[in-house]
């Protein structure tokens, strides 16, 4: 097994070196393995899988900070793959709280994480320029007071809640980036102008892309030339799980047929992964 020294210079070189590479992200120990299983290099974390699993609502503070570092601590030691959480909001509005949580986080085996300026509150779902960036300050001392790289992600999420302001997200951006941000993130930017507006922006710091969304016909290849380093999934897999149990058990209670078990993964395959 890495140590979590290991772990995080390797994650930091995924960054570095040239090229994109995607980071699927898992909401527990097994969908990690298996996508380790498959040749990744690294792996996040969904708060939306892991809220969805504890049937729980996302991004509305319903998540506890203990219940989302103890699945990704069971992530971190289940796999030897760098792995990065997804920390909503830090889970506190004060910067002070936030810089708690990234502590926590490395902590509990992990050598990056995403830190969002979304509230969790429907009425107020942004919070205020000057906070959001205090927060990254913070989140961003901690982060450098630890004995190994950890890849602070910033996220603006304004194109997730119904504001698709091209200039207050790159404003936020780049100035998440100045406060020490490793990596920036606009989830929701879908075209090509909006993408190449943030990369530029923010450069020569990496740009994570959200596949998964209404990605009007943006290819990898496409991304790697506008200058895209890494592309997350987001809550994408997770819902394709819960779409195929959702889809196979209306099978059974509408036409009494079981027709889905022909798509399944063969037992034995899921076994030997698990057993490795």
């Amino acid at each position: 097994m890495k140590d979590i020294n290991e772990k995080a210079e390797q994650f930091k070189k995924l960054h570095d070196r040239d090229g994109l590479f995607v980071i699927p992200n898992a909401w527990d120990a097994g969908s990690a393995k298996i996508l380790e299983s498959l040749g990744f290099e690294a792996v996040a974390t969904t708060s939306a899988g892991l809220a969805f699993s504890l049937a729980k609502p996302d991004a509305e503070r319903a998540l506890t900070r203990e219940e989302n570092l103890q699945n990704a601590q069971t992530i971190a030691n289940a796999i030897i793959l760098p792995a990065s959480v997804d920390l909503e909001n830090g889970y506190g509005d004060d910067p002070e709280i936030c810089a708690e949580t990234i502590l926590l986080a490395a902590k509990n085996g992990l050598v990056g994480c995403t830190l969002e300026d979304a509230t969790g509150f429907h009425d107020h779902p942004i919070y205020d320029f000057e906070l959001s960036v205090e927060r990254i300050k913070a989140a961003s001392k901690a982060a450098s007071s630890l004995p190994f790289p950890f890849m602070l992600t910033a996220r603006a999420e304004n194109y997730l809640y119904g504001k698709p302001d091209l200039n207050d997200t790159v404003k936020r951006l780049v100035a998440f980036a100045e406060a020490g941000a490793d990596v920036l993130y606009a989830p929701g930017i879908t075209t090509k102008h909006e993408i190449e507006t943030v990369v530029k922006a923010v450069a020569p710091k990496p740009v994570n892309f959200l596949f998964g969304l209404n990605d009007s016909g943006i290819t990898l290849q496409s991304l790697q030339e506008i200058g895209v380093k890494r592309i997350s999934i987001g809550s994408t897999f997770a819902r394709v799980a819960y779409s195929a149990l959702f889809h196979a058990a209306k099978e059974i209670c509408d036409q009494g047929t079981f027709t889905f078990s022909q798509h399944a993964v063969p037992y034995g395959e899921l076994n030997n992964i698990f057993r490795k």
